[in-house]
């Protein structure tokens, strides 16, 4: 049994997916979106970008659920284009939404999550290897990297710490952008229920098993090594 499970953007793409997968091994999903997930799911609605609503959200959750046994930070957003060419707000929402709104929601988590409880953050290969057009990304998913590296150092012992490193899926993530950042036809994208289905992985894990990192890419991932 998984437990209480808190999923940041579970209404849709690979939050949507995980939210199914962890009710189908079991467990609880708790979910945190800007936007309500469909079907009979626990939810509060909360901006990412907005540090305090965020961790409201969090601890309403939790408190209804009665604690927490996990997290998965799978919300995240994008601008893509030039330095120059997006606007200053649109970019710094980049940052705060998957840096800034990843750490938010897993410090206020924390409480609920000493004793053997898990953390999931998912990253993404831009969050390893850099593109030009992508630096409001890739700078929030770099931070994304760091930040669980550094966390999984300090909580060793206390909370288990999985880092997710996704290439491309199938998703809506995509369908917002400008036709030239869109993948071509030609990219071989995972459905993200494969990819869910490795954060139940890392979930499931018995006590001082740790799944440090996972990167679940397409074979063909471009950016991937």
């Amino acid at each position: 049994m998984l437990g209480n499970i808190l999923i940041t953007g579970g209404a849709s793409g690979l939050g949507r997916a995980t939210v199914e997968a962890v009710a189908k091994a079991g467990g609880r999903p708790l979910v945190v979106d800007v936007r309500r997930p469909e079907g009979d799911v626990d939810f509060v609605q909360a901006d990412l970008a907005d540090r305090e609503r965020a961790e409201r959200a969090v601890r309403e959750l939790a408190d209804r659920a009665g604690g927490l046994d996990g997290v998965v930070t799978a919300a995240g957003i994008d601008a893509c284009g030039r330095l120059e060419d997006v606007p200053a707000d649109a970019w710094e929402r980049v940052i705060r939404v998957n840096l800034l709104g990843t750490a938010s929601v897993v410090r206020a988590a924390l409480p609920y999550l000493e004793g053997g409880g898990r953390v999931v953050t998912v990253a993404s290969t831009l969050g390893l290897r850099a593109l030009s057009d992508a630096t409001a990304y890739c700078s929030a998913k770099f931070g994304v990297v760091g930040f669980t590296r550094a966390l999984a150092a300090e909580l060793a012992g206390r909370v288990g710490v999985t880092l997710l490193v996704p290439g491309g899926m199938r998703t809506p993530f995509f369908d917002d952008r400008d036709e030239k950042y869109k993948p071509g036809p030609e990219a071989g994208l995972n459905p993200p229920e494969d990819v869910a289905a490795t954060v139940v992985f890392a979930l499931s894990q018995p006590p001082g098993c740790e799944i440090r990192e996972l990167v679940v890419c397409p074979s063909t991932e471009t950016s991937w090594p």
